[in-house]
């Protein structure tokens, strides 16, 4: 018997306090989109009623070589939620994560709805109010992130938590796909990468994004954050770890995981 989506909607939920689960391949077929988003919306529906709010949503999976990875030709998309983001300069409580991963991003902010499913990238660049660089924390709480692309994206695109700079830009000007992004733990550089490697410019990852969401009946509105995708490989936090990340041109932004 397959399991229904509200028992793997349960299991992720969980999974957040009492520690990983397997692969769902008792409920959700590796590539299932519908399924998967179906178990992520009632979850997201599910935290709102308890007093989460959105403030914006993520896309994953925007580059190639991850898509290849997991046997799909599309990125994905998770809800950002108010007690997702870490102050600029913060620290994050590793009692609060299973398995975290830190990626490096370029976020939006934006100054204007997005409600068409046709948006373009100049559609995005013309709502952008501010560009900032983020760091978002990744986490599955699936095990040993043994994930297919309905794992994750049932899991709300293994999101986690996410930091931006404090100070964000205007977008006139800024060459998003040529920036080069570098990331340190403790100093030492530990992943590199530019713009471009987000679906060949953030912006393009932010136009899909907001198509797909209208699609949906949900528009990214006014003050959404938006988090358009890893610039480069994600890697494991462990205690202490005190992360950096410079976009040449964009800014810098950092938090601490914790105590060592």
């Amino acid at each position: 018997m397959t399991t229904s989506h509200d028992d793997l909607a349960r299991r992720l939920r969980d999974a957040y306090t009492g520690g990983t689960v397997p692969p769902m391949r008792d409920g959700l077929e590796p590539t299932d989109a519908a399924g998967a988003y179906a178990v992520q919306e009632i979850n997201t529906r599910y935290w709102q009623a308890q007093g989460r709010r959105i403030v914006g949503r993520k896309a994953g999976l925007t580059a190639k070589a991850v898509q290849v990875q997991l046997g799909v030709d599309q990125p994905d998309f998770g809800a950002l939620f108010d007690d997702m983001r870490v102050a600029d300069g913060g620290t994050l409580d590793p009692a609060k994560c299973l398995q975290p991963k830190a990626e490096a991003e370029i976020a939006f902010v934006l100054g204007a709805d997005l409600p068409s499913a046709d948006t373009t990238p100049e559609l995005v660049a013309a709502a952008v109010a501010t560009v900032h660089a983020a760091i978002e924390i990744v986490d599955s709480r699936i095990a040993d992130w043994k994930i297919t692309f309905a794992d994750t994206v049932a899991d709300n695109g293994s999101s986690a938590f996410f930091v931006l700079a404090g100070e964000g830009l205007p977008l006139a000007g800024l060459d998003l796909e040529g920036a080069a992004m570098t990331m340190s733990f403790n100093g030492e550089t530990v992943s590199t990468g530019i713009g471009a490697a987000a679906l060949g410019n953030p912006l393009n990852a932010a136009a899909w994004l907001a198509s797909t969401l209208a699609e949906r009946g949900e528009p990214l509105r006014k003050g959404d954050v938006l988090l358009a995708g890893a610039l480069g490989p994600m890697v494991a936090l462990k205690p202490g770890d005190v992360v950096r990340t410079e976009i040449a041109g964009i800014g810098v932004c950092s938090f601490t995981y914790g105590a060592a």
